[in-house]
């Protein structure tokens, strides 16, 4: 009930505020994460931009002013690995017929395939985790070897062009044999250097290759046309690995095509954090992985955020717990920075591993993760500290906007609440 509370509370706000051009969040406890945190701070957002973040401030004239004393006020939180959107929960039996988050590729490559492109705007899993102070995340596609390329979106809109921050925010690789279907590591990596070397080549040779004028290569035109901004270091190649020995592979392989990578999930990166920290890669990792599940992880420890953060990594914390916290509940990425702070993270260190770490590891840092002048409105009002597993959300601001749509969890809630005449309460 104290969560509807919360959330109704918030419906009675929207219709003041759905047309104030002028917030003022005034009060609470501030956390930038740009910069130190505000006592008693403010933050003034003015059609849909932050305009002003601080102390003491005045507020413009006709600002409508949402009282957060008592409370603490942080960015929307990022959560960086997701397929929100793509599907409604496993496979088509369990997800209204559509699962959008794999391409057919019998070799592999689907570097082509556009994440964004598959995303339903009106899916039943997006409002549940604005509500709970998600405002932004990645969403990705999976199982191929080169999976395709992955996009950020905020949470609020009626298209996913109204909802998309940027496209084209990175490309992935699952960097195993079994993805690259060459039955060894030592193949993988070969098959790897062919394609990346091939986009090269095609990049240089393009009258060639369209006169026909030129050597076969290893993927087709348009596989390899989407590779060219990986190739030229102006998109990140995304990853995936785990085996401490497959990172250095990596890491080298990024030095030998001059790439620009994030490393994803990383289960044994706390062993060669140096390593990572001197090529300056980020890292996009959980904090859950205490067991190993595989043997490319057998050395998984739950310290592993805390530790690479401690070498100087910069560190994304995604969710790789139980729960399904890449659809359903990516919400749980609030757990996960608990989880991290509670194995030797900072708390501030976790605060920025779920807002500006994202950002800036995807390339959309001057438009959100942090409450700094001329970044989009995503900005959360906690009734507690957001890692705490009883806090709630009372307001959460998309783009300037206060979200109040209630989410299916809600409309069932309410629904049951009230038991059908034939029935009585315990």
């Amino acid at each position: 009930m104290r969560d509807l509370t919360i959330r109704f509370s918030a419906l009675a706000l929207s219709a003041t505020l759905a047309g104030a051009q002028t917030i003022a969040i005034t009060g609470g406890t501030v956390f930038p994460v740009s910069g130190p945190k505000i006592e008693n701070g403010t933050v003034i957002i003015t059609n849909g931009k932050i305009t002003a973040v601080g102390a003491n401030l005045a507020l413009p004239p006709g600002a409508v002013r949402v009282d957060a004393a008592g409370k603490w006020v942080t960015p929307g939180l990022f959560s960086a690995a997701t397929s929100l959107g793509l599907s409604e929960a496993g496979g088509p039996q369990f997800s209204g017929g559509y699962n959008d988050t794999r391409a057919q590729a019998s070799d592999g490559i689907a570097a082509a395939f556009e994440a964004a492109d598959g995303i339903n705007p009106a899916s039943t899993f997006i409002r549940p985790q604005s509500e709970e102070g998600v405002t932004t995340v990645g969403v990705w596609p999976s199982g191929n070897w080169f999976a395709g390329r992955g996009a950020v979106i905020d949470l609020a809109g009626e298209t996913v062009g109204e909802m998309t921050v940027k496209r084209g925010v990175g490309a992935y690789l699952n960097f195993s044999a079994s993805a690259a279907n060459t039955g060894a590591r030592a193949a993988m990596l070969a098959r790897t250097r062919e394609l990346l070397g091939d986009a090269k080549q095609y990049g240089l040779r393009k009258a060639q290759y369209e006169a026909g004028a030129a050597r076969s290569f290893a993927a087709s035109r348009v596989q390899l046309e989407a590779l060219q901004p990986v190739v030229a270091g102006t998109m990140p190649l995304v990853i995936d690995v785990d085996r401490a020995s497959d990172i250095i592979a990596a890491l080298a392989l990024a030095k030998e095509f001059g790439l620009k990578v994030v490393l994803a999930s990383a289960t044994e990166g706390w062993m060669v954090a140096k390593e990572i920290a001197a090529a300056k890669v980020p890292v996009m990792v959980g904090a859950m992985s205490n067991i190993p599940t595989s043997f490319d992880g057998l050395n998984a420890r739950q310290e592993n955020p805390a530790l690479l953060r401690a070498a100087g990594v910069a560190v994304t914390l995604i969710d790789n717990g139980p729960g399904d916290g890449q659809s359903y509940n990516v919400r749980n990425i609030r757990q996960q920075a608990g989880n991290a702070v509670a194995y030797g993270m900072s708390w501030d260190e976790a605060l920025r591993s779920v807002t500006a770490a994202p950002a800036e590891a995807l390339g959309v840092a001057d438009r959100v993760g942090t409450l700094a002048v001329g970044r989009s409105a995503n900005v959360v009002v906690w009734d507690g500290d957001p890692f705490e597993f009883t806090t709630k959300a009372t307001h959460v601001f998309i783009r300037g906007a206060l979200q109040t749509t209630r989410s299916r969890q809600d409309e069932l809630t309410a629904r049951y609440l009230k038991l059908p005449p034939t029935y009585k309460s315990p």
